[in-house]
């Protein structure tokens, strides 16, 4: 694999840095470059990402992973962050390091913000791989199953933690909240026409099936596959896990 110890970075209009770690791939411009687009408060280093990098690298393939602003090497504070923010992320990434045909691999939040980039009049986008997506999630998955208390804790403080499986917990500001409120996409038709392919889990605790599954319903592509897949779980990190994203990328491009 290439050695990608030091990441490099693309400076935003706004002066931040956003890290990144990239394969050239083959010198053939029509085999899609893979841009993975990680979860809410994960970062390039990630199992799945680094996984796919390597399986990249040996199919002589383009990828690019990164850090959202507020992630991992990136700068700026998570606190910070909104969905709309972390979708011209990816956009960034997109444009600025690729000039062919790109697949966006979105994992969870990074779903919606695949989307979000892939919404854009982008024919680059050759096609989205979508893992346990999570559109809305803010308003439709987070703020919907808050109580009285944390409410109240968001309108007067601004700001609601909640256990994560990192080292700090999730930081829900007032800002992110409202934010994805307005960037929601699941309530009307979705302007994307690229393959689309997503893969949920049956057992995931973070996004329920039956919500990834709107998007089915609602978006506009008529290349859509959506894989069910029975004692998967919100990181679908098992090998076999692995073998179906594998799968799902090789058959768009």
């Amino acid at each position: 694999m290439t050695d990608l110890k030091l990441p490099q970075f693309l400076t935003t209009k706004s002066g931040e840095r956003i890290a990144y770690k990239m394969s050239a791939g083959a010198v053939d411009t029509d085999v899609p470059t893979l841009i993975w687009c990680g979860g809410l408060k994960s970062d390039m280093e990630g199992g799945k990402a680094t996984h796919l990098h390597a399986w990249a690298d040996a199919r002589g393939q383009g990828f690019i992973r990164f850090d959202y602003f507020g992630h991992g090497q990136s700068s700026g504070d998570f606190i910070d962050g909104t969905i709309s923010r972390w979708a011209k992320d990816v956009t960034l990434v997109r444009d600025q390091l690729t000039t062919g045909p790109v697949i966006l691999i979105g994992s969870s939040m990074g779903g919606w913000a695949a989307m979000l980039s892939a919404m854009q009049l982008t024919p680059n986008v050759a096609g989205l791989v979508l893992i346990n997506p999570a559109p809305d999630f803010t308003e439709k998955l987070t703020k919907a199953r808050w109580s009285e208390a944390q409410l109240k804790a968001l309108d007067e403080n601004g700001i609601v933690y909640e256990p994560s499986g990192y080292d700090e917990p999730y930081a829900y500001s007032k800002t992110l909240i409202e934010d994805g409120r307005k960037y929601q996409i699941l309530d009307y038709p979705i302007p994307i026409t690229c393959p689309v392919r997503i893969l949920q889990g049956y057992d995931d605790s973070v996004v329920p099936w039956q919500h990834s599954k709107l998007i089915v319903d609602m978006i506009s592509s008529h290349d859509v596959t959506y894989t069910l897949v029975k004692g998967g779980d919100h990181s679908l990190s098992r090998p076999q896990d692995l073998a179906l994203i594998e799968t799902a990328i090789a058959g768009i491009g």
